[in-house]
């Protein structure tokens, strides 16, 4: 593994241990020429996944994008970081599970708005109002009066 520091490519491996739910190995790395110290994760990729955009753009799946764009949505949430990590891992399971290589965005984001409205619905909001494209605030209106159960008419 190349040091990210100097570019040195003999580093040591100075501890490893399970992570994400024994779904990646955590390794502390040590480079001998600079002195720098980083973690590297190993995870098992069953195949490579291909992106289809909807303006039909084909881009190789990014797990550290859809890393990226979920934990936005969860910022100062109340979710702890290895629940994230375990629905990531889900996600990318669950994809490379499907038995295609080419999958649609808008798949990818079914399902990531599925996994974010079984743990947060504040986090769900957010995310539909990147992937929904909201432009008003009508549209959080009708999307979070969608989410709300009809209320009995108190009426009497």
């Amino acid at each position: 593994m190349r040091c990210p520091f100097c570019g040195n490519i003999d580093t040591q491996v100075k501890d490893s241990r399970p992570a994400e739910d024994h779904v990646a190995i955590r390794r502390r790395r040590f480079c001998p020429a600079c002195g720098g110290r980083f973690t590297t994760y190993e995870r098992v990729q069953l195949r490579d996944l291909v992106v289809i955009k909807t303006n039909g753009k084909r881009e190789d799946f990014d797990r550290d994008k859809l890393e990226r764009s979920i934990r936005i949505s969860m910022q100062k949430r109340p979710i702890e970081p290895d629940r994230i990590d375990q629905m990531i891992s889900g996600i990318v399971r669950r994809l490379e599970s499907m038995g295609e290589t080419d999958i649609p965005s808008s798949k990818i984001g079914e399902i990531v708005m599925e996994a974010l409205a079984r743990i947060d619905t504040v986090a769900y909001v957010r995310f539909a109002s990147v992937y929904k494209n909201f432009q008003a605030a009508d549209d959080f209106e009708e999307f979070v009066h969608e989410l709300r159960p009809p209320q009995p008419s108190t009426d009497d």
